[in-house]
């Protein structure tokens, strides 16, 4: 093989020294072919036929790859559909039906056992926590509460953050920034397997019960696409049992459709919102809808909530179904607004996308630190530790120093701590600090007015807001919708307290519970930037319909001045990630490009049949997953003939480890279907496992494509302009998109990756 047009592997060591060796030998003058029969040519010269070029692309893209979400309609396939009768049909679609019924059910039951384990080992926490204290302020001793109040926060971080450096990172974190990638044709790593949920629910509970500044409920939105993927695909890799059925729903299309059912599902128990959850999944998530979709997601939400809604509901003994999610905010009195308030929520929206946009920016500047100086696993759980310990510090700090004392009986926490107050009072400080997360904020919504000082509420946020920052990127699992709304509540009751003491009078009508909820709803929005969706769920999850208009102007100011700044924190998470998701629309500096600036050179071609040697040699020395195939040229290269077809690596590799040879077609040809290739879905065998003998390596085997390829791959002329192959990829849900001159030749492919810049 020639070093100058070596296929490069992007994920090689000494990748920057082969590109360097390789541009310069494409400029000599030779035309020598190369193993794979791909000419060095000339770039200089125009005139050359064709004329290819590396493209480069970063070792940190290689670890993403894209799903295939086009169905390869190959000889197989309409084999497979020629035996499909009218009863088939109806019975597939009502497996799916089912199936979204088992995703709403199976989602409720892992939210409903997270839920009350953190309920009951909370409790005991911080009951232990208040005799403590109530046992050592007699005694001017309070460092030994502290120490214990540290170790109950320490343990329980320590097995989280080990669980997730050591056995499962992807679970790290909320989740949603993958499974947002996922739905948009990402394959990311481990995402949706059944050891990360494992990781991810016990991750969860460790970490709420740990104190750290965080919640339950973004997790469920990952935990729902991870158990969608898995009912519906009736198999599991990680325990290596085939249950033989639902063979049908196999692939990355029908796959994708589950999953973005049980994302909904997942925001249905977290916020006990149906219809939020399936607006969730198409304003942040899903790119391809359909009718029956809706309709099949809307079901999962329903069935979700109202599962978990049943179970809580009887677990804490009431007589009704009042509990219909895990972010219980408990039943609010109708929140009657006056028309001049509009431009104060406007105002606190405006407030929320500024700090919002400052925390997601103090966020991603730290994660990329911790990139770069925090690798090692032990060091990443040592930080969750010490941001663990620093919690108890500050609570502590907090609730000794401020004697913000008020009388029993008004305030909603099960453990008020009395302190240093008079008998029948609590330290209101101290009970910001002595629940869960999702209980404060329910405390701040619902607490009387003059519930707490202004300097308890403004020291909390000074210290909650960077607390959050520093906790979400942690090697745990934690969302951020519970610290967000913690923080903006605290701020929104005081400016209700401002606003009071600036005007006396307008006490009548400024609600502390009220300005919470707005404020929440500003900071939640100027962090994540989402606005239909959480106007909904903030709908469902209040039942105050009346009260919409504030919150949907709250959420669209929020969202326009954060913007103004920078993305919000889940599209943050993904451009720094590097994982080429593709946006809504093409960025400017495409738009006047066509497809021979961005194809990526040289294509690895194959002729209609192929010796096994040649096939083992792409697929070891290339990391493409898909190849064209092509008649032979004029000159008998590959790379000047004509597209007849596509076929993807997965498909070579299940062709050679199940000996599909033209020599042996006699004993396969007549038996073989779709079926061997769903078998292996979705992991694949990798093409070191292979193990074909020399025999067949010599030359003496061969495979004939027509049979397995797809014979009608989507293609595009070279001068075809960039908007429009974006369009076609973001409207098909393309993979590969060939690039072919006017006869037909193949110039080059396009992929997801060649639409970023910084890919």
């Amino acid at each position: 093989m020639s070093p100058g047009v070596r296929l490069i592997d992007v994920d090689s060591s000494d990748e920057e020294n082969l590109l360097e060796e390789g541009v310069r030998n494409r400029r000599s003058p030779r035309n020598e072919p190369t193993d794979f029969n791909i000419p060095a040519t000339n770039d200089d010269d125009d005139d050359v036929d064709p004329a290819f070029n590396l493209n480069r692309r970063s070792k940190e893209a290689s670890q993403y790859e894209s799903l295939d979400y086009d169905v390869c309609e190959n000889v197989l396939w309409r084999r497979d559909q020629t035996k499909i009768k009218p009863k088939f049909t109806v019975r597939k679609d009502f497996s799916r039906w089912v199936i979204s019924l088992q995703i709403g059910v199976c989602t409720a039951l892992v939210a409903c056992c997270i839920n009350i384990v953190i309920e009951e080992v909370s409790r005991l926490k911080y009951g232990f926590l208040k005799r403590q204290v109530d046992a050592n302020v007699l005694h001017g001793d309070l460092s030994i509460p502290y120490l214990y109040w540290s170790l109950l926060n320490l343990v329980p971080v320590v097995i989280g953050a080990t669980l997730v450096a050591y056995v499962e990172p992807v679970a790290a974190g909320s989740g949603i920034p993958q499974v947002k990638c996922y739905l948009n044709g990402v394959k990311v790593p481990r995402i949706v397997r059944i050891k990360t949920l494992a990781v991810k629910a016990v991750g969860v509970a460790t970490s709420v019960i740990g104190g750290l500044a965080g919640g339950k409920e973004g997790p469920m939105i990952h935990s729902g696409a991870v158990i969608a993927a898995g009912i519906s695909q009736g198999k599991s890799t990680t325990f290596r049992r085939d249950l033989k059925i639902l063979q049908h729903f196999r692939d990355d299309h029908e796959k994708r459709d589950f999953v973005v059912g049980g994302a909904a599902a997942g925001v249905a128990a977290a916020f006990g919102a149906p219809i939020g959850g399936i607006l969730f999944s198409l304003e942040e998530a899903a790119s391809f809808w359909n009718q029956s979709l809706i309709w099949r997601t809307f079901f999962a939400s329903i069935i979700s909530s109202f599962t978990l809604n049943i179970i809580l509901s009887a677990y804490h003994g009431l007589s009704s179904f009042r509990y219909r999610g895990l972010f219980n905010l408990g039943e609010f009195a109708p929140l009657p607004f006056e028309y001049y308030e509009l431009p104060i929520f406007m105002l606190m929206g405006v407030i929320g996308g500024c700090t919002g946009a400052l925390w997601n920016a103090l966020n991603s500047r730290l994660n990329m630190f911790r990139a770069h100086a925090i690798r090692q696993r032990w060091a990443k759980v040592l930080e969750a530790a010490f941001v663990a310990v620093l919690g108890a510090t500050f609570a502590c700090l907090m609730a000794y120093t401020i004697n913000d004392c008020r009388p029993l009986g008004n305030d909603p926490t099960e453990q008020p701590v009395q302190l240093f107050c008079q008998d029948n009072e609590y330290n209101a400080a101290a009970a910001l600090w002595f629940q869960t997360p999702e209980a404060t904020v329910k405390a701040l919504f619902h607490d009387p007015p003059g519930s707490h000082k202004i300097l308890t509420l403004a020291t909390f946020v000074l210290i909650y807001y960077p607390l959050s920052c520093v906790t979400y990127g942690l090697s745990v699992s934690l969302g951020i919708f519970i610290p967000t709304l913690l923080i903006g509540a605290a701020w929104g009751r005081l400016i209700a307290s401002f606003t009071v003491l600036a005007f006396p009078t307008s006490i009548a009508f400024v609600s502390p519970g009220k300005y919470a909820l707005i404020g929440a709803a500003a900071q939640l929005g100027g962090v994540v930037r989402m606005t239909l969706s959480l106007s909904v769920i903030l709908l469902e999850t209040t039942g105050n319909i009346g009260f919409i208009l504030p919150i949907i102007l709250t959420l669209m100011t929020a969202k326009w001045s954060g913007d103004y700044f920078n993305e919000g924190i889940y599209d943050t998470q993904i451009r720094t990630s590097r994982v080429p998701m593709l946006p809504w629309h093409v960025e400017p500096e495409y738009q006047n490009l066509s497809a021979r600036h961005i194809m990526a050179r040289p294509v690895v071609c194959v002729r209609t049949e192929e010796k096994v040697q040649y096939l083992l040699d792409i697929l070891k020395n290339t990391t493409h997953n898909g190849f064209p195939v092509v008649e032979d040229g004029d000159d008998g290269s590959r790379v000047n003939g004509r597209l007849i077809g596509l076929i993807l690596r997965s498909q070579l590799v299940v062709i050679l480890k199940r000996s599909f040879y033209v020599e042996s077609s006699r004993f396969w040809e007549s038996t073989v279907s779709i079926e061997a290739f769903r078998d292996e879905y979705p992991r694949y065998p990798a093409v070191e496992d292979l193990h074909v003998n020399e025999y067949k390596r010599s030359g003496s085997f061969s495979v004939n494509m027509n049979m397995f390829m797809n014979p009608s791959p989507y293609s595009v002329e070279e001068g075809t302009s960039v908007p429009r192959i974006f369009q076609l990829f973001r409207a098909l849900g393309l993979r590969h998109l060939v690039v072919v001159s006017s006869e037909n030749r193949v110039r080059g492919i396009i992929t997801r990756k060649d639409f970023l810049k910084h890919h």
